[in-house]
């Protein structure tokens, strides 16, 4: 599943192509996604895009009266491409602008969303998100706050959405290596010294995986779509059996919340 890096390379990607355009035309050509498309995506048509922004995995496109909702899913790719561009399987749906491009959304394995949100309403899937990871109001007081007496791993608390949105899996393994803490450990028996490396290390993560994911920004102008997952060094994450690159003590691999989690045992106490 994208994470949050890559959906906002998304956004970078396909700014330049869609901000004060105005949409002519959305093309539906199947509503079965992870929730059906509803018809109020058509109130878009005939609409000025003003802003496209970010929050946690989603991808909102501001129209004036409302915004559109995409979220990539598991699966699912955006491509800026020209309007009468061959659709292939699974080009569920096309926003076409006045441009005579258009942003086509194509989702395989169907688990993505098109939603509508209006002007002044929050929707419910973003309704209790936590704060933003790059953010201020993303701090070591709020971890502090918020894992005493949590019993769970950290690593599980951190991917809360409720606590901080957009820490996917692949993040938070290298964010807990990169602060010395074993993603095993109960949240609640984190010091706030090492909550602050770990904070510190979250943004530092992210931001570096944004950075990366820039040099790719080009293809989204490209018929094969937009970058997907770009080239990143990964310091634990998927390499269980190779040698830590600090101490040289081989990296191990566990399931923590049906996810595979890697660390080092000598580093990460």
């Amino acid at each position: 599943m994208p994470e949050l890096p890559e959906v906002e390379v998304s956004r970078l990607g396909i700014s330049p192509w869609l901000l004060n355009q105005t949409i002519n035309k959305i093309i539906v050509r199947d509503k079965r996604l992870r929730w059906p498309v509803p018809d109020e995506i058509f109130l878009a048509e005939g609409k000025t895009i003003v802003n496209i922004r970010r929050r946690a995995k989603y991808l909102l496109i501001d129209v004036g009266d409302g915004e559109i909702i995409l979220h990539l899913g598991m699966s699912g790719k955006l491509r800026v491409i020209d309007a009468d561009f061959p659709t292939i399987k699974h080009d569920h749906i096309d926003i076409v602008l006045g441009s005579g491009k258009c942003l086509r959304f194509n989702d395989p394995r169907r688990f993505g969303a098109c939603l509508w949100q209006p002007k002044g309403a929050t929707h419910t899937l973003l309704s209790k998100l936590g704060p933003e990871p790059l953010t201020d109001d993303f701090d070591t007081d709020r971890l502090v706050a918020l894992s005493k007496g949590k019993k769970s791993p950290v690593k599980t608390f951190i991917m809360d959405n409720d606590v901080v949105v957009g820490v996917g899996n692949i993040y938070a393994n290298e964010a807990l290596f990169m602060s010395g803490i074993d993603p095993r450990r109960a949240a609640g028996r984190v010091s706030a010294k090492r909550y602050a490396l770990l904070t510190a290390a979250i943004k530092e993560v992210l931001a570096k995986a944004i950075e990366q994911g820039g040099t790719t920004l080009k293809d989204f102008a490209q018929s094969d779509g937009n970058p997907g997952y770009f080239a990143q060094h990964l310091r634990v994450y998927g390499r269980a059996g190779q040698e830590c690159e600090i101490c040289s003590t081989e990296i191990k691999s566990v399931v923590i919340g049906q996810r595979n989690t890697f660390y080092c045992p000598n580093c990460q106490k």
